[in-house]
């Protein structure tokens, strides 16, 4: 799996890039989301951020990527399998130094594309209820809501949220 990123026409362009949990570019983006959700939630998360094997983040059945510029990571995310038809999002982070940039909602769209491509139908994923710009993009970027929008979140918890896909583009190919 590629961790050097195709160059773009201008170094000034962003580049995707999947990559292994254990690649280098990834420790910055675990260790900040580790450390943020720590300080909203009051209790470590870097063990919550563990709970994964990296192999559920790798293809087949899912993927970890980083928007790279200038060589250096600006935003991630990842999905894995929940089930035979839906990939859950996971792991979505922009760099402190690169917010409001709509670096997030760029994340989310090539994780659903990714998705789409892979052949998963419907994406779900969760945020936390001390998270409200999260709640705010998922809600931007299309995803319903299973639970109640008027209930504080507080009292729920776990916020899911689910989304189905748009097949990806007809190529005129056969599969046979």
């Amino acid at each position: 799996m590629a961790t050097t990123p195709s160059v773009p026409a201008n170094p000034q362009d962003a580049a995707w890039v999947r990559v292994r949990a254990s690649d280098p570019l990834v420790a910055p983006m675990l260790r900040q989301l580790g450390d943020e959700y720590s300080a909203r939630y009051g209790k470590d998360a870097h063990t919550e951020l563990a709970r994964y094997p990296a192999e559920e983040f790798e293809p087949p059945h899912g993927v970890l990527l980083l928007l790279l510029e200038q060589g250096a990571a600006v935003a991630g995310g990842a999905y894995r399998r929940r089930d035979a038809s839906t990939a859950e999002l996971k792991r979505i982070w922009t760099h402190p130094a690169h917010r409001r940039r709509g670096l997030a909602r760029r994340v989310v769209a090539e994780l659903e594309r990714t998705a789409a491509a892979a052949g998963y139908p419907r994406v779900y994923l969760t945020t936390g209820p001390r998270q409200p710009e999260a709640r705010a993009l998922y809600l931007a970027a299309g995803y319903t809501p299973l639970f109640d929008l008027s209930a504080d979140p507080e009292d729920i918890g776990p916020l899911p949220f689910t989304k189905d896909l748009a097949p990806p583009p007809y190529t005129g190919r056969r599969v046979v």
